[in-house]
């Protein structure tokens, strides 16, 4: 059987075919996507993220004083616990009813490559806002809004602490000389080496300590919301990348949305984000033709998403990196219920125990506990990290129990095998499927191949 653009388009640039749904016909219906990829009715906003927070401690509070607890507390305590695993189902419905997925595909690749963490649960919304109010809006815009977007979000400040940062000149710090409040450089040195220029393009210490400088200020607490404290800011100008920003009076946020302008708009970043889309995308040694075409419509259009996106969409690698890359957990679940047939619809109607098992447990065990990257650098790409022996049984055990706890009738496994893969698949697979004993064994032998767990 013969495939073409769909199907590949479908495969690598989406989260799979579905029985349900065609394939995009052409690279204009996959780039028109991202533009249905923005925040939801459902988004999480810092406003409310930080009602709940205010009053989980509310609630706290008073059980320290020995005090009855207000239900109203007691229901923000039971949502800090649940709202991860239901962040989770509700990407898990935006995946499954995208009928091109691309748009739901960046939304993952760009908070990823934002990565935040909340480290205690009283956050566990904050970093739910992050997606719908950094991320989101500015998928399918310019890369500066997104970065100034996601660098200056709260989520960002506390997971980098730059909430605790103070100038070392500044009047705070130095009407407090016992207390040594001083400067934080993890929000600076994050922007520079992993959210823009990479590693090792040229920037050096000095330029990490005056952008940090020059991000004193900001400021953000569940209580007061998000501001600009110009007491905290460290006076005077500085130089990052040899352009002077401030000086006399700082500007505030004016001078760190131009500096973000400027390092989103040199060619460094332009050349380590259209390797790293290209590797996310493409292939884990993805092709220099592919990175420089990208690179250069980059530096053409200042970072123009949407046009660096049609580049990778229309790239001949497209069709020769067929099967190069390896499915992450999150996309593997997320392939496999919409090769089953799962509608959105079915997923937002499970009890939280039973999304528990079809989703939230599967992807930890394959080894991307949702939510919980290691470190600022977010999920490694290459597909050692993903293919173990212990992260494989996972994805196999998945295959054998989860289709038939979902559906009362297994598909076919000769037809799926066709609605799966649209003709891309082994001859090895085609072979073996039809010989399968039984129904659950074929649709398990589909989803735990080879051919299933690449893209």
């Amino acid at each position: 059987m013969s495939f073409g653009f769909p199907e590949l388009a479908a495969i690598r640039l989406g989260f799979g075919l579905s029985p349900l749904m065609p394939p995009p016909a052409d690279a204009e219906t996959v780039l028109a996507g991202p533009a249905n990829a923005g925040p939801g009715p459902e988004a999480m906003t810092t406003t409310r993220a930080s009602e709940i927070a205010t009053l989980f401690r509310e609630g706290r509070l008073a059980r320290r004083e020995g005090r009855p607890e207000p239900p109203e507390t007691q229901e923000a305590d039971r949502l800090l616990g649940i709202l991860p695993a239901e962040d989770l189902r509700r990407r898990v419905i935006r995946a499954l009813d995208d009928p091109i997925g691309f748009g739901e595909r960046l939304v993952q690749f760009w908070s990823d490559h934002f990565t935040v963490r909340a480290t205690n649960k009283v956050n566990n919304p904050l970093a739910m806002a992050f997606v719908d109010e950094a991320i989101r809006p500015h998928v399918n815009g310019r890369f500066e809004d997104m970065f100034l977007a996601a660098d200056t979000h709260p989520m960002m400040l506390v997971y980098l602490d730059q909430t605790s940062s103070r100038g070392p000149g500044s009047p705070f710090a130095k009407g407090r000389p016992k207390r040594n409040f001083g400067l934080n450089e993890n929000l600076a040195r994050e922007a520079l080496e992993l959210h823009s220029l990479g590693v090792g393009a040229g920037y050096e210490q000095k330029d990490v300590r005056e952008l940090a400088e020059l991000l004193t200020g900001l400021s953000f607490t569940h209580q007061e919301g998000f501001a600009f404290k110009p007491a905290w800011a460290e006076p005077g100008a500085e130089t990052v990348l040899g352009q002077a920003y401030g000086g006399g009076r700082r500007g505030g946020l004016d001078d760190i949305r131009a500096a973000f302008r400027d390092i989103a708009r040199r060619p460094e970043t332009a050349q380590y984000l259209s390797r790293k889309l290209a590797v996310h995308f493409g292939s884990d040694q993805p092709s220099e033709d592919l990175v420089e075409a990208m690179a250069a419509v980059w530096r053409d259009s200042g970072g123009d998403l949407p046009q660096v996106y049609r580049v990778l969409v229309t790239h001949p690698d497209l069709a020769s990196g067929l099967r190069q890359k390896v499915r992450q957990p999150f996309d593997f679940c997320v392939a496999g219920l919409r090769a089953l047939g799962i509608r959105g619809e079915q997923v937002a109607r499970l009890e939280l125990p039973n999304f528990r098992r079809i989703a939230w447990g599967p992807v930890e065990a394959m080894g991307q506990p949702w939510g919980r990257p290691k470190g600022p650098d977010g999920w490694p790409e290459d597909a050692d990290a993903w293919i173990a022996p212990q992260t494989l049984a996972a994805r196999i055990n998945w295959s054998l129990r989860i289709p038939r706890l979902l559906l009362d009738e297994l598909p076919d496994p000769r037809e799926m095998l066709v609605s799966a893969f649209g003709g891309t698949q082994s001859a090895e697979l085609a072979w073996a499927v039809p010989k399968a004993e039984s129904a659950a064994e074929g649709v398990a032998l589909i989803l735990a191949s080879g051919d299933f767990n690449r893209r």
